[in-house]
């Protein structure tokens, strides 16, 4: 699976645009990708996101970045390489919408399926199975990734958000909730919890 994270102006793949994109190879660890673009002309951008993500309003409009169209390019250069195509992430739908959004706004006749793999989910299953207390928030639940990184034993996702740190942590996080081992050299000094 390509385990995914990025970031964007906003919230809705036909008015923001994606910033960056962060993907790990779940099945070949070392095969990482990371890659930025400015926004594409017109999109909106969102205070709100760009206080989570750190982008700059600069930052979005660089004409030295990569256009979306390159990002793209460069992107499916590396899905192209992966063995499983399966879309993964703590919110692979937010994800694969902009992506699939992406390529077509890029003239890429190319999409993720609709099946994905939620880290959310995952996480809210093994928990439920061990009678871990899951978090709550107006009647919801609200296991943020911050939360299931605590539960399996790693730190925090650094902030600002950046994709391939995302991308890392999620990677990190499937790996101890599927197999109960670490993946990632830069997490080994974690110990795993709530092992199968």
């Amino acid at each position: 699976m390509i385990v995914a994270d990025m970031e964007a102006t906003g919230l809705v793949p036909s008015k923001h645009s994606i910033l960056s994109i962060g993907a790990v190879e779940f099945e070949h660890p070392e095969r990482q990708f990371y890659g930025e673009c400015r926004m594409w002309e017109g999109a909106s951008i969102m205070s709100d996101a760009l206080a989570v993500n750190g982008f700059t309003r600069e930052e979005c409009v660089d004409p030295k970045k990569h256009s979306l169209e390159e990002l793209m390019q460069n992107f499916l250069h590396f899905v192209e390489q992966c063995e499983d195509k399966t879309l993964a992430g703590h919110n692979p739908s937010f994800d694969r919408d902009f992506l699939n959004d992406s390529f077509s706004r890029a003239h890429i006749g190319w999409h993720f399926s609709y099946r994905t793999l939620d880290l959310h989910s995952m996480a809210y299953m093994d928990a439920a199975k061990r009678g871990f207390a899951i978090p709550h928030k107006n009647d919801r639940i609200e296991f943020s990734l911050d939360a299931i990184l605590a539960y399996l034993g790693l730190p925090e996702e650094p902030k600002p958000h950046i994709g391939s740190n995302g991308a890392k942590y999620e990677a990190e996080a499937f790996s101890r909730l599927l197999y109960g081992k670490n993946l990632l050299p830069e997490f080994a000094q974690y110990p795993i919890i709530h092992s199968v």
